[in-house]
């Protein structure tokens, strides 16, 4: 028989009807914050039903709370899957969602996860899940982490704990595996991935640093590390943003005219005008790049299915006064948007069967939002990331770049400027890499591990020329979970 489950969402339902359970449950909330409480290092919960999924699941799913802070309470939620091919070998990949704050809910049931959501209209009751035929935990374990703290259901007791940035969040991440690990020792001799897409891309270098220079100080317990993987990689370096404009004008939304005006009168910096003509000719630019979905631009524009940013949320007195404000559901977008699935995990992730499911501690987030990106501090205090990359490639890091090819988030041009800037020596030079005869994408690889690629459709029977998004497992999932398999083999593209 088919499961059947409450289908209000929990905090939502709570609000609507509840406003007395709503008033207790910030009061357990406070109490969270008043009162010390043991820190965990891993609290588990084998999970082996989620809500809208028929029947047991056929692979191995745990969840659970690993703290990072005692100081504040932080604790970092994750959700683990084991490989469904060889877990005693397979890779371990430690996978975050950018934002920074996105969930890596969207990672397990949009992107590369075992499970999706059945894409139908709302209407009240559970959303449904089924398998992911791309998953790619049938090759790898793939650990979930819903960081910095605030994302998702991590939480800290203290309303300081959510104050964060790229260097302590990803701290943060180095404390939250090292306790994994102690807890998970079956999975140390397995190959170690730290992965990430969109500002996730910025951070994971940070993180693969970390590891790194403690395997180097014989730090225990010493995880294997052996490479990391980013899609479409925010680096926060004026390279991705000056690639903008070329991109622009090498799909046709721009004219040659505008181009070479701005070429002529900005000197290839697009980012601080320094004159009134390029600085105009920077605001045509932005108004007709508004015309299309940055993140795709051959999609129509869809909502961000995540709650729009409240005005006054910098505004308030306190720290403590914004974590105990709820948000409420995102809009609703159209049916056949991408975003449309994101919009489903607000109702599957706030229902309270699934609360139950995943072992989420009561009190602790009062509203699951996809992306927290606005309503906590965050420093963007690592100025690049390039670096990091350089670091790691050359001390022969494996390293999987790559591009969804109609992103004008992060353009693939800027992307691959970067890399070519290592002056790295050319192992296989610029190549198309196929799936059933039809090309992919386009790669290259350079000498210390590094491989980029760009992705795009390979499937002539979807008569679609649509290519890679922002986050290209979103949209090409087949040809995600080929090039992942096999880098992650050791296999060329």
């Amino acid at each position: 028989m088919k499961e059947r489950t409450s289908s209000k969402p929990r905090f939502h339902a709570g609000r609507r009807h509840y406003p007395s359970l709503l008033l207790l449950r910030l009061l357990v909330c406070l109490l969270l914050a008043l009162q010390p409480l043991p820190l965990s290092g891993a609290a588990a919960t084998v999970v082996t039903h989620l809500p809208g999924f028929d029947g047991a699941l056929p692979f191995y799913m745990e969840t659970g709370y690993v703290g990072v802070d005692e100081a504040t309470g932080a604790e970092l939620f994750y959700y683990f899957v084991e490989s469904e091919r060889r877990p005693s070998t397979d890779p371990v990949i430690m996978w975050h969602s950018g934002g920074p704050r996105c969930s890596a809910l969207s990672a397990l049931t949009v992107q590369i996860g075992p499970v999706k959501f059945v894409e139908r209209r709302y209407d009240g009751t559970v959303p449904r899940l089924v398998r992911n035929p791309y998953s790619l935990t049938q090759v790898a374990s793939i650990l979930f982490v819903d960081s910095p703290v605030g994302t998702g259901f991590s939480y800290a007791r203290d309303p300081k704990g959510y104050d964060l940035g790229d260097i302590s969040a990803s701290a943060q991440v180095l404390t939250f595996l090292r306790k994994w690990f102690d807890d998970h020792p079956r999975y140390l001799s397995n190959p170690f991935y730290v992965g990430g897409d969109s500002y996730a891309g910025k951070t994971t270098p940070l993180i693969a640093q970390y590891i790194s220079d403690g395997i180097e100080e014989m730090q225990y317990p010493l995880i294997n590390l052996k490479g990391y993987p980013v899609g479409n990689p925010i680096t926060r370096d004026k390279i991705d943003d000056n690639s903008k404009i070329p991109y622009c004008h090498s799909f046709g939304i721009i004219s040659d005219q505008l181009y070479e005006a701005a070429e002529i009168n900005c000197k290839g910096d697009y980012i601080n005008p320094t004159n009134k003509l390029c600085a105009d000719l920077v605001q045509t630019i932005n108004d007709l790049k508004s015309e299309v979905d940055k993140e795709g631009i051959l999609d129509a524009i869809c909502p961000f299915a995540s709650p729009k940013p409240r005005r006054d949320a910098y505004r308030r007195k306190s720290l403590a006064e914004e974590h105990y404000q709820l948000s409420g559901p995102p809009n609703e977008p159209p049916l056949g948007c991408v975003s449309y699935r994101y919009y489903l995990s607000y109702f599957w992730a706030n229902n309270i069967a699934t609360i139950a499911s995943l072992g989420i501690k009561e009190g602790t987030v009062m509203d699951w939002i996809r992306c927290n990106v606005y309503n906590y501090p965050y420093a963007h205090d690592l100025p690049n990331s390039i670096k990091c990359h350089f670091n790691l490639t050359t001390k022969g890091y494996r390293a999987l770049v790559y591009s969804g090819d109609h992103d004008l988030q992060v353009p693939f041009l800027g992307t691959h400027s970067w890399i070519r800037s290592f002056n790295f020596p050319i192992v296989d030079d610029w190549r198309a890499w196929h799936i059933d005869g039809q090309a992919a994408g386009f790669t290259i690889t350079y000498g210390n591990n590094l491989t980029f690629a760009t992705v795009k459709v390979c499937a002539p029977q979807l008569l679609t020329t649509k290519g890679g998004r922002h986050v290209a497992s979103e949209n090409r999932p087949k040809e995600c979970f080929a090039m992942g398999k096999r880098w992650l083999d050791n296999d060329p593209l």
